[in-house]
């Protein structure tokens, strides 16, 4: 099995630093001007509207003038803007026709550096379920599947509850500090490292990884792509390790013996398996994360509904599908078109790059009436598009609807109001959408 053929050295020193945020920001300063420019108005593929927050009115425009409309030069080479609720359904049901395959492209709006070479290209590319079309996806998706089911996360509620309200509880109260890292991270790197049976020391390498796996921004950067694969390698010797460790024990909870006990995934070659790591810590990682900062700063940002929470807690369960709307962790998703097509009287090539931008439908007007104020007891907060639709619909939906839920109860049992008081930085990125830094402090009401 190609994933056994690593024998990692127990003393092998893995990188830390720098973040890919470090990284990136270094390069722009001294290499910023060349990046490729975006020139049309509809290219939302510039990571600055998302840094800067400004990205509502643009999309607002095309929802309401051209919810379908296709850029023809970009950074990211053409591509078609999806940004509706109802074309995005519509794409993610035809599964067959707009392929989420790796071999097609892939789920992000980023292709291989040109200059990349022929063996880089089959070295680097990094299959996982959700870049794979049926029946791959299908037999993947099964493998994992059960670590997420109502009884598992019934199972792992005690030990979710138990860590938020120590992480809380550790938490100054009257002193500035940053949220994203004391708590957004803590939690749900935590929970990453349970899933995974990782070593809880070193449960920060997953957030380190996660951030240098899930920016695409770093495609344009030239040089930092070889410094991210060198970073996805060194996860794939960590989890080896742990893969060949685990290999003659009994079955167990954890994602990584589901997989070795997996005909669909046990004879996965070492980009596949490093493509699904990337995968789990990704989904488990940057997008509960990105919404448990969103929360605090948007509770901050609306003090009606900051107030509607502190006053009824029964609002929590449907406030945390109406925090994880408003919030849209992952920006977008790609699909590729297998053949000629027409979608609502566009005409679609065969090879078309579609990106459905999920961070556009959850403020659909036609569906969400005030889409930009967040309503915590709003009726169809639920029809969300933040996990995906059909099949490739977020496979850890649930636990991260209980890990948001269990912040909010346990937040609202301590009495603890957050105000965001510091320093605010959001991500740099098309796809991953969210907070950097979030400086609060914590009040009682």
């Amino acid at each position: 099995m190609a994933t056994q053929a690593t024998a990692p050295d127990q003393a092998f020193t893995y990188r830390r630093s720098p973040t890919a945020t470090e990284a990136f920001e270094a390069w722009l300063k001294e290499h910023g001007q060349e990046l490729p420019k975006h020139t049309e108005k509809c290219d939302v593929s510039r990571s600055d509207i998302y840094v800067e927050d400004r990205w509502q009115p643009i999309f607002a425009e095309m929802r309401a003038q051209a919810p379908i409309n296709k850029v023809t030069d970009s950074p990211y080479g053409a591509y078609w803007n999806v940004t509706t609720v109802k074309t995005i359904q519509h794409v993610e049901s035809l599964p067959e026709l707009f392929s989420s395959s790796w071999q097609h492209g892939g789920i992000t709006i980023g292709d291989p550096p040109p200059e990349a070479t022929q063996e880089q290209l089959e070295e680097r590319r990094l299959p996982m379920f959700i870049a794979m079309d049926r029946p791959e996806h299908t037999g993947q998706r099964r493998t994992v599947a059960p670590a997420f089911t109502p009884g598992e996360i019934s199972f792992l509620e005690k030990e979710v509850r138990a860590r938020t309200a120590a992480t809380l509880d550790g938490l100054p109260f009257g002193e500035q500090f940053d949220w994203v890292d004391k708590v957004s991270i803590e939690l749900t790197t935590g929970m990453l490292a349970i899933l995974f049976g990782f070593p809880w020391e070193d449960r920060r390498l997953l957030t380190f990884w996660s951030d240098w796996a899930g920016d695409v921004e770093l495609g344009l950067a030239r040089g930092l792509e070889d410094m991210r694969f060198e970073n996805l390698q060194q996860m794939a010797h960590y989890f080896s390790r742990l893969w060949g460790e685990r290999m003659n024990a009994a079955p167990s909870r954890d994602l990584i013996s589901m997989m070795i006990h997996s005909d669909a995934m046990n004879q996965m070659s070492p980009q596949e398996f490093m493509g699904n790591l990337v995968l789990l810590i990704v989904g488990g990682n940057d997008t509960t994360r990105n919404t448990m900062s969103s929360i605090v700063h948007a509770l901050d940002k609306f003090p009606d509904q900051r107030e509607l929470f502190e006053k009824d807690p029964s609002v929590i369960p449907n406030g945390v599908q109406e925090c994880i709307r408003y919030a849209t962790p992952l920006a977008h998703m790609r699909r590729t078109a297998t053949a000629d097509a027409d979608l609502f009287g566009h005409q679609i090539k065969q090879g078309d790059k579609l990106i459905l931008w999920y961070i556009s439908a959850n403020r659909d007007e036609t569906v969400f009436d005030n889409p930009d104020k967040l309503i915590l007891n709003r009726e169809n907060a639920r029809r969300h598009l933040a996990f995906g639709y059909g099949i490739h619909r977020c496979v850890g939906a649930r636990l991260a609807e209980l890990q948001l839920k269990i912040l909010m109860e346990e937040m609202h049992k301590r009495r603890m109001r957050v105000r965001v008081t510091g320093d605010v930085q959001r991500v740099r990125a098309n796809f991953v959408h969210g907070f950097r830094k979030l400086e609060t402090t914590i009040e009682k009401f």
